[in-house]
């Protein structure tokens, strides 16, 4: 039912406001803002906003001539709050608020809590009724809360809606094209979710989402509200999950946004050394302040709830927890115990994941952490801050530090690629090559491969095989599916006409999705990520060849894959592995593959295990293992 027959008696009680005082209230997006509603018989529009310390409010909009005196807003006493219904306000009208300072001054702010905005350089909110969208993800959303994401394919394709495809003239893809478009190319190319770099609206196209003014607005840049839910909708009725990245660790300094909101920090610490990022030239959130708490809690729950969104990517988590994050001595202030961790924002992710998990069950919290802070994807009765799931930063680290080597280095640098198995079941990982990793000088995936061209693309198909096999969810950044060779620039799409020149990419495309495929269709690379029991070395000693050999096993040992990368061109032949069991093993996938752009060298399809004890196994295998390649073979 739309919003807009809601009796304005409902909008805005006096239990909200304590609930809000306490930092208690999950659904602030149902209360505060511009809400669509009747009085007395009348349609308008019900605004009420959050500035405790102004001498004064008003809504100004289309609907009165932008006049701060036409329509004076009524302070609610003690819970900071200013509220007015203004009759004949319908949905599409653009506002904000004139705050007058004690201190002098005032300014015009764009509402914390709109739903829409004029689309940027433009800063205006805009009415709009979320509630008349009509879903039809029923089945979708039932399926998801039956099921544990930890135990099934986790599969990621990163995007940047503003750059992943442009349409003529260079311009941006809406919402319904994105869905004509991004949809059916990810599920074909076998990715189980979407996470989308922020959605939220921002003013500055060049911070990639992650400097916000508008935490409740999708961006009006490739449409309206409605036209993102359809997006989601679309998505989940193809088949797909959506993730979406949420920061609730920094915000914009753009004078409409949060910042000195009511001439006074509101949403910041005052003190800089807590309240602003030097890295980022942005505002740190009080994370201990109540109303705070319950505006960044009813966001995290207004993507969930309303959007329907599948998981939350939390942005900086290192950020929030460390009082010295990127400071010099003298440069922060210690907790109340001497620390360096920050109490308030170590409690405020606590109750995010106890929340999210407790509403919403089959949803995904993501943590981007860098750090060894323990338990991060440990429930929090546990001791755990109660994410789902952890970016692995060390094993993107070590391993693409790794793939740079020049083959011949490698032996020197064993380590670098088993090091990880030594923590990896110390969180629920994922494991993820992203945006960042292909930014500011640090080249595209392809062009950090040592070698010429064919080595490149072999150096990046063993690797992307070796990713497969690891314990772990996945995430690849768009562009790396098919080998972009330029840096991700975000004011331009990617490089889609290198799938028409030549082979060599389509290929590359191929056999990612090929990967991505035989993901999805076997248990064992997915079910028992996160136990021992999953995941053994076979030989992980092999330095002399720079060959690793491993096995992956589903919940009930009932199939196991045999994995074999060759880091090095030099092809292995009659390479001994040791098997379980007797019987033949299918090559279910070689990257060496002619179809792949390889050169053709592998098993014949497969191999009989001979009665051949190895590697502490009863059994082995002869393989030939090609050049910069990953085999792998499944017991027939």
């Amino acid at each position: 039912m739309s919003a807009a027959s809601r009796p304005v008696s409902e909008i805005l009680t006096g239990f909200d406001l304590h609930l809000f005082g306490e930092g208690n209230h999950l659904e602030l997006y149902r209360k505060l803002g511009a809400q669509v509603c009747v009085k007395d018989g009348r349609p308008g529009g019900h605004f009420s906003v959050w500035a405790p310390n102004a001498a004064a409010v008003s809504v100004v909009g289309d609907f009165n001539s932008w006049k701060p005196a036409a329509q004076p807003m009524k302070n609610l006493g003690d819970s900071g709050v200013w509220a007015l219904f203004v009759a004949g306000v319908s949905p599409g009208a653009r506002y904000k608020y004139e705050i007058s300072f004690k201190a002098g001054g005032s300014a015009q702010k764009a509402d914390p809590f709109a739903f829409f905005a004029e689309v940027p350089p433009l800063s205006a909110s805009v009415v709009w009724d979320t509630a008349a969208y009509a879903w039809g993800d029923r089945e979708w959303l039932d399926k998801r809360a039956a099921r544990d994401p930890l135990n099934g394919p986790v599969n990621v394709y990163e995007c940047h809606l503003g750059s992943w495809r442009r349409g003529p003239g260079g311009r941006e893809l809406t919402y319904a094209e994105l869905a004509d478009e991004l949809i059916p190319y990810a599920v074909s190319m076998g990715y189980t979710h979407l996470e989308l770099m922020p959605v939220m609206e921002h003013p500055f196209g060049g911070s990639w989402g992650y400097q916000l003014t508008g935490y409740y607005a999708p961006t009006s840049r490739f449409g309206t509200p409605d036209d993102f839910m359809r997006f989601v909708d679309r998505c989940h009725q193809a088949g797909l999950g959506v993730i979406l990245d949420w920061v609730p660790s920094h915000f914009a300094t753009d004078g409409h946004g949060l910042g000195l909101f009511d001439g006074t920090c509101l949403y910041e610490h005052e003190d800089p050394r807590k309240g602003f990022h030097p890295d980022w030239g942005s505002h740190i959130f009080n994370h201990g302040r109540n109303e705070v708490k319950a505006f960044l809690l009813s966001n995290a729950m207004y993507w969930l709830k309303v959007f329907h969104v599948d998981g939350l990517r939390v942005d900086a988590v290192a950020s929030m927890l460390y009082l010295d994050y990127s400071r010099k001595e003298g440069e922060w202030i210690p907790n109340e115990f001497g620390g360096r961790e920050n109490l308030d924002a170590v409690e405020f992710l606590k109750k995010f994941n106890t929340l999210v998990h407790r509403h919403f069950p089959g949803v995904l919290t993501i943590a981007e952490e860098s750090t060894a802070w323990p338990m991060v994807s440990r429930p929090v009765h546990l001791g755990g801050l109660g994410f789902s799931l952890k970016w692995n930063m060390g094993w993107m680290h070590d391993m693409l530090e790794y793939m740079t080597k020049e083959a011949v280095h490698r032996k020197y640098h064993h380590y670098d690629a088993t090091f990880s198995m030594l923590y990896a079941y110390t969180e629920n990982f994922m494991l993820v090559l992203s945006h960042d990793e292909v930014v500011h000088g640090k080249r595209a995936l392809l062009d950090k491969m040592p070698g010429d061209l064919w080595q490149k693309l072999a150096n990046l198909r063993v690797f992307y095989g070796f990713k497969l096999g690891h314990p772990g969810k996945k995430l690849l950044f768009m562009g790396g599916e098919f080998g972009q060779w330029r840096e991700w620039n975000h004011g331009q799409s990617l490089d889609w006409h290198l799938l028409d020149q030549g082979d060599e990419h389509r290929r590359l495309w191929d056999y990612v999705r090929a990967l991505n495929r035989l993901y999805v269709s076997e248990p064992a690379l997915y079910e028992r990520d996160f136990e021992p029991g999953g995941f053994e070395w076979i030989d992980c000693n092999d330095s002399d060849n720079s060959v690793f050999t491993f096995l992956r096993a589903d919940k009930h040992w009932t199939q196991e894959l045999i994995f074999a990368c060759n880091f090095t061109p030099v092809p292995r032949v009659d390479y001994r592995i040791g098997v379980p069991k007797a019987g033949r093993y299918r090559e279910i996938l070689n990257s060496d593959s002619e179809y792949f752009g390889g050169s053709n060298k592998g098993n014949a399809g497969g191999l009989e295990a001979e009665a051949v004890p190895w590697h502490g196994r009863p059994f082995s295998l002869r393989v030939t293992v090609p050049p910069l390649a990953t085999v792998v073979f499944k017991r027939a």
